[in-house]
């Protein structure tokens, strides 16, 4: 393996890795808080019982997510110090108002964990809207950071260095709101479907029960209506990438050639050296429409640019179709949730919706790591998009391939962790008092 595509995989292991968890703790406090607010309204115990329990899910994934995150932000230095050293100075204020959002999310947690007949109701209900507004905030603050490698802005560069820094425009770069409303959006929808696909499963072994009754229909709702505004957000993203990015946007569509009214391409796999795309179904003008609203819009191909600056085509490709393919089928679950919510319906009557939630549990989640490897390798060959390449980032300490090794085992070792404590702690025993008490 060679130097840099150690120090790449490490990166790539360690984003992997901790956005499940970053996910996570922008969307379980939502939840969770939503829980007690019925409780307030309703008295009825379940949904206390509920917020309890999600709220020990939120601090254990709270804790590997700040380790994880840890991880990560010495890996930005150790291996990449040209990329600190030039984007510190451009980019360090969303890091910095990141941190301060990560903090207040701690105390806050905190506050919820232990003040329960601790602290007045509305003000327990409060500290749980601030965890979950922090951790919101926080995501959005790193995706900032993110986007701005993806475009930069904010600064004028001479002699290779940057000068005339302006951090509110670098911060607010082209792709900060798409790209942080899109990474919000895929969370909820994400963690939703998982946690409802969870309680399903508990559902079917122990038996229609009010307790996952009750969190099946508060997380179905809560994916089902971020999955649905991801519509609106991928249209957002795919007009920005299309006006920023042509490159990515031909690796997306595996566009070789530049077309006036081109296709949009559903599945198909890319011939880098033929350079066409092969067994995709293809929508007449469909790409030039949603790109940029105008079914005869030109749209640059790879074809037009050097073949140096060209992502690894096939895998940003497929990991795009992957994404769009099974958020279309997590819309298509979400319009059935909603039929099923303005019938009335209960949920545990029906075994068979109970078993696709089981089934569509882990997609969102696939969904959002295929969404990342498109944002990441959509970049290449540039970690500060036509400012400063990758290989030129890289640091000259050598033998990278030994971390990368230890770091795995690390993730390994967390990822066992997690599952054992959320298996005792969170997705109790089916013989569990929770759901027999409520």
């Amino acid at each position: 393996m060679s130097h840099l595509l150690s120090a790449r995989s490490q990166m790539g292991i360690s984003l992997a890795f901790h956005i499940i968890f970053a996910a996570i703790g922008v969307s379980f406090p939502l939840m969770m808080t939503i829980a007690e607010w019925r409780w307030l309204r309703t008295r009825e115990p379940v949904y206390q019982v509920l917020a309890k329990r999600w709220a020990k899910g939120a601090a254990i994934l709270f804790a590997i997510g700040a380790v994880s995150g840890t991880v990560l932000s010495f890996e930005l230095g150790l291996l990449w110090p040209r990329f600190m050293e030039k984007a510190g100075s451009v980019i360090g204020m969303p890091f910095s108002l990141e941190g301060f959002a990560f903090f207040t999310e701690a105390i806050f947690l905190g506050i919820y964990l232990f003040g329960w007949e601790r602290v007045p109701e509305f003000l327990h209900l409060l500290s749980g809207v601030m965890v979950a507004v922090s951790g919101v905030t926080s995501a959005i603050f790193v995706t900032f950071v993110n986007a701005w490698m993806n475009t930069p802005a904010g600064f004028d560069l001479v002699n290779g260095e940057f000068t005339n820094i302006r951090p509110f425009e670098a911060m607010f770069n082209p792709a900060a709101l798409p790209e942080a409303a899109h990474m919000v959006l895929a969370a909820f929808c994400a963690v939703g479907f998982a946690t409802a696909g969870v309680h399903s499963l508990l559902m079917l072994r122990r038996g229609r029960n009010r307790f996952d009754e009750v969190a099946i229909g508060i997380a179905l709702t809560v994916g089902s209506i971020a999955v649905l505004a991801q519509g609106v957000s991928g249209d957002a993203i795919a007009r920005m990438v299309a006006k920023t990015q042509p490159v990515k946007l031909a690796s997306l569509e595996g566009q070789f050639k530049t077309e006036v009214g081109a296709p949009l391409r559903i599945g198909g796999l890319p011939d880098t050296k033929l350079r066409e795309t092969k067994h995709a179904i293809e929508i007449p003008h469909g790409l030039s429409l949603l790109a940029f609203h105008d079914p005869n819009a030109t749209v640059k191909g790879l074809n037009d640019f050097p073949e140096a600056d060209w992502p690894f085509v096939t895998a940003v490709h497929i990991s795009f179709q992957v994404m769009v393919g099974l958020g279309s089928m997590l819309s298509c679950v979400a319009l059935l949730w909603g039929w099923f919510a303005w019938k009335r319906k209960q949920i545990g009557d029906h075994p068979l919706l109970l078993k696709l939630l089981v089934l569509c549990a882990p997609l969102g989640f696939v969904a959002l790591e295929a969404g990342w490897v498109v944002t990441e390798l959509g970049r290449q060959p540039w970690i500060i998009v036509g400012v400063l390449r990758t290989k030129d980032a890289v640091t000259e300490f050598p033998d990278l391939q030994l971390p990368f090794l230890l770091v795995s085992l690390l993730y390994f070792v967390l990822g066992c962790i997690v599952l054992w404590l959320l298996a005792a702690h969170v997705i109790a025993d089916p013989r569990n008092r929770d759901a027999d008490a409520v």
